[in-house]
């Protein structure tokens, strides 16, 4: 059985230790997130923690954090953003998985290699940063110069109340250049239209639409997914997009080759009535993304296994690379 614990939580738990677990996720045989979770080690509590702020995460669990948010009274940052009010034409590419953002972040740096990027990550999957593996070795890379996490979220160089706060942090206090906002891993889908927490793209777009900044729309995109609502465009992208987001962004449809291709620009086409829809070429990107820091996976799906979703992805971030530089109105 693998079981995790989060140490700022439970303490460090070590050979012969009794622990408390919440096994949930692992009887369901969860791929995500399908660990045994340590919920205490009851006879070796940890040290009580310094508490330096004022926010509250995972919010009235018996686990709850309390952090310091950038945005609050308290916080170094917050003279800052109390009177922050617009993202300045920044570029922030939205991703409804959490497994597009090493491919986002190789196709930004294939096209512009010293770009500075921050991700901020949602809530609508694990809402520790420290669950993601993929951060940690992208910062240790230096592909990360920065990490926000708001709304629920929590552990991130910076916290944040709101998506909103969380875009302004990125932007005016950890200086970034381009932002990258998808949840944490685990995404949570029920097979209906509404029923999926990547909904919040679609409200991730509005955010960054009202605040000022230049939105660009990661299309979930697969050829090897063998649920038909996940190939050629994910009915999520066509919901989030389509029906959530009200402000405009760029779509970027990747330019794959055969039928394939064609299908996906059609799918496309109906996000016109909206968006701007831009056709980003993939030559190239491949080979970026198999030089990224990172295993590249989806859903058990590696590089080669749906090549399409990834290039997916890298086209977005090739895309907002050359906005970078780009003058805003």
């Amino acid at each position: 059985m693998r079981a995790l614990a989060y140490p700022e939580l439970v303490g460090t738990p070590v050979a012969g230790d009794r622990v408390l677990l919440n096994v949930g996720a692992l009887d369901r045989g969860l791929g995500t997130g399908g660990y045994a979770l340590v919920v205490a080690v009851p006879d070796r509590l940890p040290a009580d923690r310094q508490e330096s702020g004022h926010l509250v995460k995972a919010r009235y669990t018996p686990l709850q954090a309390m952090v310091l948010g950038a945005d609050e009274q308290d916080s170094p940052d917050h003279d800052v953003l109390r009177d922050a009010d617009d993202l300045f034409g920044t570029p922030v590419v939205v991703a409804d998985l959490h497994s597009a953002l090493p491919a986002v972040l190789a196709g930004v740096y294939e096209a512009r290699p010293t770009t500075r990027v921050v991700y901020v990550m949602t809530d609508g999957g694990a809402l520790p940063l420290a669950f993601s593996r993929t951060v940690a070795s992208l910062r240790d890379s230096g592909w990360l110069s920065g990490t926000v996490t708001v709304g629920q979220a929590y552990g991130g160089d910076r916290e944040a109340v709101t998506v909103h706060t969380g875009l302004l942090t990125a932007v005016h206090v950890l200086a970034a250049e381009l932002v990258v906002l998808t949840q944490g891993p685990g995404n949570l889908g029920t097979g209906t239209r509404w029923g999926f927490s990547g909904v919040q793209s679609g409200e991730a777009v509005n955010a960054i639409g009202t605040l000022g900044g230049r939105a660009v729309a990661s299309l979930r995109i697969s050829e090897a997914d063998p649920r038909p609502r996940h190939r050629g465009i994910s009915h999520h992208s066509l919901t989030a997009y389509g029906r959530v987001a009200l402000q405009p962004a760029d779509v970027v449809v990747p330019d794959l080759a055969g039928d394939f291709g064609d299908a996906v620009r059609d799918a496309a086409e109906p996000l016109k009535a909206r968006h701007r829809v831009v056709r980003v070429g993939v030559d190239g990107l491949y080979e970026a993304m198999q030089a990224a820091p990172v295993k590249l996976s989806t859903m058990g799906r590696d590089l080669d296994t749906d090549r399409a979703y990834f290039e997916a992805a890298a086209a977005a971030g090739r895309h907002a690379a050359g906005l970078v530089d780009v003058p805003w109105p």
